[in-house]
């Protein structure tokens, strides 16, 4: 099968994310996920956020879990020694980001709701989302690869796997990958909107993902593209089997967001990235306006489509009860 319906029913966990009414329900927080034991390291440029060993990452969502965060994306953060041309360690079962999956499953079960990003770039020594030919990526050579990793994942257990990468084609080779595997309960979230945005900035530094030479705008979307694009790359995503659709970035892309929430019939998620939480954090060190402004920009998610929401304020909207 091509579209597997049932998916965003398949758990309680996930049924409230998606179709929860309120905007605390339909929160994922982001984590950076290292290799080690007692990691707890703070992220220059984005308050409030670190890059955490499996070990403490267990402790923190655990956490969340107690105060109704219940969703959650890993990106795993690849030291540069164990980077090569071909992303190998990305699809590597004993890999730490795997490893997050597989221990999280094993304590929380289907109380959560967990993502993992799947891409190239945090693995490759050349920090590019595709496998390069002369010094151009190949795009079906690629989407092999991609698939691989997808499939470490879902053996680990994880609910969906984010295609962030935006190579022509890969929502349909995932699906049908997990089809012939037998993971017919595994979703896949896909970055169909995503935009080559100045945006990324503090993420790329996190996850130690920047491109060592030249750029994302030959696969990343042109930022004065129109309407037409956006919504022919969700619907093509969604025509090869896409569960849930995503837009990236969220605030400088609200009209996008509306208009192709309008076109899909699948679930629409919005990622509120790294320079939006970065402005807004900076902007507030000496004001208490953070959660006014916070709570501002989550409705506006909302009333512009998005059934889900992947923000790094997630965390402290719950806890200092920022939204409902």
């Amino acid at each position: 099968m091509q579209t597997r319906p049932r998916i965003n029913r398949w758990t309680q966990s996930r049924r409230d994310l998606i179709f929860g009414t309120s905007i605390s329900q339909s929160l994922v927080q982001p984590h950076f996920v290292v290799a080690g034991e007692n990691i707890n390291q703070p992220i220059d440029g984005m308050p409030g956020i670190h890059r955490q060993s499996v070990d403490v990452l267990l402790e923190t969502i655990s956490n969340d879990v107690s105060i109704g965060l219940n969703a959650h994306m890993l990106f795993a953060v690849i030291e540069s020694d164990q980077k090569d041309a071909m992303a190998t360690v990305a699809s590597d079962s004993q890999m730490h980001g795997i490893q997050a999956v597989r221990k999280l499953r094993e304590r929380f079960g289907d109380q959560i709701v967990l993502f993992t990003d799947v891409c190239l770039c945090t693995a490759t020594d050349h920090g590019h989302c595709g496998l390069l030919l002369d010094e151009h990526i190949n795009n079906d050579q690629s989407v092999q690869r991609l698939v691989e990793i997808a499939l470490a994942n879902a053996e680990a257990g994880v609910d969906y796997v984010s295609v962030s990468d935006m190579m022509d084609g890969r929502v349909s080779a995932v699906r049908e990958a997990f089809e012939s595997h037998g993971f017919h309960s595994v979703g896949v979230l896909s970055y169909a909107v995503k935009y080559a945005s100045s945006f990324y900035g503090p993420f790329r530094e996190a996850a130690s993902s920047a491109p060592v030479f030249g750029d994302r705008r030959s696969h990343q979307m042109d930022i004065r593209s129109g309407y037409s694009e956006a919504i022919f790359e969700a619907k093509s995503d969604e025509s090869e089997g896409a569960d849930i659709i995503m837009v990236k970035p969220g605030l400088p892309y609200l009209d996008v967001l509306r208009q192709v929430a309008d076109a899909v019939n699948r679930p629409v998620a919005v990622y509120n990235v790294s320079g939006e939480y970065t402005m807004v954090m900076q902007a507030n060190q000496e004001s208490d306006q953070c959660g006014n402004m916070v709570r501002e920009i989550l409705h506006a998610f909302k009333r512009a489509g998005a059934d889900i929401i992947v923000s790094y304020h997630a965390r402290d909207a719950i806890t200092q009860q920022w939204i409902e």
